[in-house]
């Protein structure tokens, strides 16, 4: 059962409901969005039921939630929703209505190639940056990045370039260090299913992109979401990255389907990372034009000045004709289904 609170509820509005939840031996969950404040309860349905909590004040509307996930549910938030990833000054959107690009090195790996690749992102039509400082890698003698001085290097280059910061998180410890430096905080393929980082993340008070488990279905990825908001974040976009199958061609299969699926059931933006699916350079402009078509939200790539040198997937990595060839892509083909360019909307 859901509780979805006016926009003017206060906060003694907000802990009344709780406390009256609370009361009945059952649990209450307060996630706060930029309009609306949603209060997610777990017991005794017809205890809450007796509670009669849509005469309490604040209270907006009282949903029985059948999904298995339901602050994240569209059930009871019918419009999808947006995010707003940035600080003061500016603020780019991420939702139904703009298209978003973000772009930049897989791995952070000094301050002129991270500053190369970003300036070739922001000049293709990027308005957020990634880099990863924190590199989980299926080999351990694999590059596993420079840590917080990737991050410190991040910032230096929000600075220089204007562009709110995408990483990626890989500890509940590195939190807090990972906020300070990030507009935004990314869970990898790996750690979708890390419960513990899942709820830390939730608690940091940034907005969370997470990626989808290499061999998680939509479910189980919309339930890691709900992790996410149950602790009090509902500033969360889904990545669709490929999944493991049995096709050996690609890196990973991109599931292009989830993204309408996922519309379809949670009001949470889906963008897709077309880089980490394909795994080859050449297939990142194809996957990308297909993502705009079946309406997700924005792309995520990987840009690199000198992909042959890369110390973190390198094959993947666009620049020259690839990357003028995606910035047509971001230019042209988001307006032919509705979309703007969220630099459009981006505000302070």
């Amino acid at each position: 059962m859901v509780v979805v609170m006016t926009p003017d509820a206060t906060d003694a509005d907000i802990a009344h409901v709780v406390e009256k939840v609370e009361g009945v031996g059952g649990s209450a969950f307060v996630s706060k969005g930029v309009v609306r404040t949603i209060i997610g309860l777990v017991g005794d349905i017809d205890r809450f039921h007796g509670l009669n909590l849509r005469a309490l004040p604040g209270v907006a509307d009282v949903y029985r939630i059948s999904d298995p996930f339901k602050m994240v549910s569209r059930q009871h938030h019918p419009e999808r929703s947006t995010v707003w990833v940035g600080r003061d000054g500016h603020r780019v959107p991420i939702g139904p209505d703009s298209f978003t690009f973000i772009a930049g090195p897989c791995a952070v790996e000094s301050k002129q190639q991270t500053i190369e690749a970003v300036e070739m992102a922001k000049a293709a039509g990027a308005s957020i940056m990634r880099g990863g400082a924190f590199k989980p890698r299926t080999s351990p003698y694999a590059f596993q990045g420079l840590g917080v001085a990737g991050l410190e290097i991040l910032s230096e280059v929000r600075d220089l370039t204007g562009l709110p910061v995408v990483t990626e998180v890989v500890d509940p410890k590195d939190v807090a260090v990972v906020a300070e430096h990030a507009d935004m905080l990314q869970i990898g393929t790996r750690n979708m299913q890390n419960f513990g980082l899942l709820q830390a993340v939730g608690q940091s008070g940034k907005p969370v992109l997470l990626k989808r488990g290499m061999t998680a279905t939509i479910e189980e990825w919309l339930m890691a979401a709900e992790y996410i908001a149950q602790r009090g974040n509902l500033d969360v976009v889904l990545c669709e990255r490929g999944i493991r199958t049995f096709e050996p061609a690609t890196r990973n299969t991109l599931d292009i389907s989830a993204v309408p699926v996922v519309q379809a059931k949670s009001h949470l933006p889906i963008i897709v990372d077309p880089s980490h699916a394909a795994g080859i350079k050449e297939l990142v402009v194809p996957l990308s034009r297909a993502s705009i078509a079946v309406g997700a939200d924005g792309v995520i790539v990987d840009v690199h000045a000198n992909p042959e040198e890369a110390l973190c997937d390198g094959p993947q990595a666009l620049l020259g004709n690839e990357l003028r060839a995606l910035a047509q892509a971001v230019r042209q083909l988001p307006p032919a289904v509705g979309r703007v360019d969220a630099r459009t909307l981006a505000h302070g």
